[in-house]
């Protein structure tokens, strides 16, 4: 018998089946290998002539890009029945935040040049102090109205039978003419008028008077006297009318006031929502002109801005729920231009 010949013993491993990332992947998944790796393959005819079809995917693009357009017309539609919510609608109050003033033409540079051109002595002409209800350095137009009347009387010279013969000869020295006498008055009360009147001054002296403007537009101790008090569960239709108490506040006719509030009240009221909201536009106005022209790097300020005009949506919600929507949420809405933007919703700026 032939001898047996051993074979060689080897202690490696066998050799392992070759594997991919993607078969282990593949593994796991539902979908058949050839459709992951070519899902045109197993399309129909129709199908893939539909996809390759020129006419067909040009409908398809057509149809996106007008419903893209129609979005866009519709998204632009709603912002702007929003309204902006910072500034709102301009109205003729919140744009004499400017000047304290109502809105009246601005003097051109042409028809100040014309003036000088005529007559080049004189100046052009500046505000007028008489026709302001505000004036600056917290003074009103009676207090500067009375201190000219004094001030006049002052500088006009006495009548000669009021006066002893030692004055009357220190008169006749430096005696002055009446028309000299006039002119120095009326030049004396212009500069008065330029110096009080808010269209010369900085903006801290706006913004104080316009705080004061909000504060006598929207007090309760002023719209009390035009709108009655909100209508409650225990109103009745045959309520008797309120009857004024001695040193309380009346009607212009002399009658009660609409609200029985007014009767009670002592002092301006300046701690309403109606108030504050006011005031809080005042200050946006202010803050958002500023960022506008000089302070668009300004960061502090813009995270201000977005805190008072947060803090004004907050204070509309509550007068809208409280109020429910009755003429002093009229008012106050109509008068300073404010929108569903200002309040309703979320605000991002």
């Amino acid at each position: 018998m032939p001898p047996r010949i051993s074979l060689p013993v080897r202690l490696r491993a066998p050799t392992a089946p070759q594997c991919s990332p993607a078969s282990a992947i593949r593994a796991f998944s539902t979908t058949p290998a050839n459709n992951a790796k070519n899902k045109q393959a197993n399309m129909s005819l129709a199908a893939r002539r539909k996809l390759h079809d020129p006419y067909l995917r040009a409908q398809a693009r057509a149809r996106k890009a007008a419903n893209l357009s129609r979005r866009a017309v519709l998204q632009e539609e709603r912002a702007h029945l929003l309204g902006d919510p910072v500034r709102g609608i301009p109205t003729p109050f919140v744009q004499s935040f400017d000047t304290q003033l109502p809105q009246t033409p601005k003097v051109t540079d042409a028809k100040i040049s014309s003036t000088t051109t005529t007559d080049p002595s004189q100046t052009p002409e500046g505000p007028d102090a008489t026709s302001e209800r505000f004036l600056n350095h917290y003074l009103s137009p009676q207090e500067i109205k009375e201190s000219l009347a004094i001030s006049n009387k002052l500088t006009t010279p006495a009548e000669q039978g009021e006066i002893s013969e030692q004055l009357r000869l220190q008169n006749e020295a430096f005696s002055k003419s009446p028309e000299t006498i006039a002119l120095e008055q009326s030049n004396a009360a212009t500069a008065i008028q330029r110096i009080v009147s808010l269209a010369n001054a900085n903006s801290k002296d706006k913004t104080r008077a316009n705080i004061q403007r909000c504060i006598d537009m929207f007090g309760r101790h002023k719209t009390d006297l035009i709108f009655p008090p909100r209508p409650t569960a225990q109103t009745t239709q045959h309520a008797p009318p309120p009857v004024p108490v001695e040193g309380s506040v009346v009607g212009a006719d002399g009658t009660a006031p609409l609200n029985p509030e007014a009767l009670t009240r002592a002092g301006p009221d300046t701690g309403s929502s109606e108030v504050q909201i006011g005031i809080l536009t005042v200050k946006i106005k202010a803050l958002a002109d500023y960022l506008q022209l000089r302070g668009k790097k300004d960061k502090v300020n813009k995270r201000n801005l977005r805190l008072l005009v947060h803090r004004r949506q907050k204070l509309l919600r509550y007068v809208q729920k409280k109020e429910r929507g009755g003429p002093r949420w009229q008012h106050l809405v109509e008068t300073l231009g404010l929108t569903d933007g200002t309040w309703k919703g979320e605000i991002s700026l």
